[in-house]
């Protein structure tokens, strides 16, 4: 009787080693193609179909896979008038899933390529409102900064934005929004301008504090917190011992908002300093304690009736 003999290890392990290789050029080779079949689902398809797949993920709030569509419907038929809405609502998209940096190069783009298009006043609009939100809806939402007291350069220019729209395109379905979000836009670089000189006021730098409501009152005229800068004129003009600018811009106050609580010398209330020692409990400065002033003294107010 012969003995069997039997495999070495070496040649068992490079069995194994040719079995494990087998299998996994199989799994790799199906999930490539899977991935190809997805890469290239819009492949060859009409430009119709691409477009109503597109905005029905648009419909659906899939603004991701509706900017994958839209780009590969430019991409396949990079003329006409579906690739023109194509662009302009891959720019929708990428606003409203916050990209916004994607949004304003996508908007930049069309404008140039396109800058006698019929739908421009609404590329305008939506650079507006792109830069409206651009780097403060976090701070807003997340921490509860006011966007005054940021850096106001993208409000500045979505305020740019939303004025070309206005004075360019008078008629369009878009002129009386922008013009409401100007309104609410000045009134945040007001602010601004009203937290600044309040910042001066409280340091006794009175002539500076001064010359921030000053330009205020001539920049934003009519603003939300133009009655704000006259306070802080006459608190100014106190601690510079000036009594007749004083009387002056106290005078102009009593006419304008015979209730502000600077008359009765209960204004600027200025937040506690202890506060800063928290960092969760978010931004607060004077403006926001006239606010609940406001707000309780209405409230007081609707009581007695």
């Amino acid at each position: 009787m012969t003995e069997r003999s039997t495999p070495s290890r070496a040649v068992v392990r490079l069995v194994s080693l040719l079995l494990i290789v087998a299998v996994a050029g199989t799994g790799c080779s199906r999930v490539g193609k899977m991935f190809k079949k997805n890469k290239d689902a819009d492949e060859g398809q009409p430009v119709e179909a691409i477009y109503e797949k597109a905005h029905k993920s648009m419909t659906n709030g899939n603004w991701a896979s509706a900017e994958l569509s839209f780009k590969r419907l430019v991409a396949q038929y990079p003329y006409g008038p579906y690739t023109e809405q194509a662009l302009i609502e891959t720019a929708y998209a990428q606003y409203k899933s916050g990209k916004h940096d994607d949004a304003i190069s996508s908007i930049d783009r069309f404008i140039r390529t396109y800058p006698t298009h019929r739908n421009i006043a609404y590329l305008y609009y939506l650079r507006g409102l792109v830069n409206s939100s651009r780097d403060t809806v976090f701070l807003q939402k997340v921490w509860r900064l006011d966007v005054s007291r940021r850096d106001l350069a993208t409000p500045m220019q979505a305020y740019n934005d939303f004025q070309i729209v206005v004075e360019r395109y008078p008629n369009s379905r878009y002129a009386q929004d922008a013009r409401k979000r100007m309104i609410v836009l000045r009134d945040t670089f007001a602010r601004h301008e009203l937290d600044v000189s309040l910042y001066y006021l409280r340091r006794t730098a009175y002539v500076a504090a001064a010359d921030r409501a000053k330009y205020l009152l001539e920049t934003y005229p009519q603003s939300g917190y133009q009655n704000d800068a006259v306070a802080v004129l006459m608190k100014s003009y106190e601690g510079l011992a000036n009594p007749t600018l004083a009387a002056d811009a106290k005078r102009v106050l009593q006419q304008n908002d015979a209730g502000h609580p600077a008359l009765t010398g209960d204004w600027p209330d200025y937040p506690s300093n202890l506060r800063k020692l928290n960092p969760f409990a978010g931004e607060r400065s004077a403006v926001d304690n006239r606010d609940k002033l406001e707000a309780k003294r209405a409230e007081q107010a609707g009581k007695g009736e």
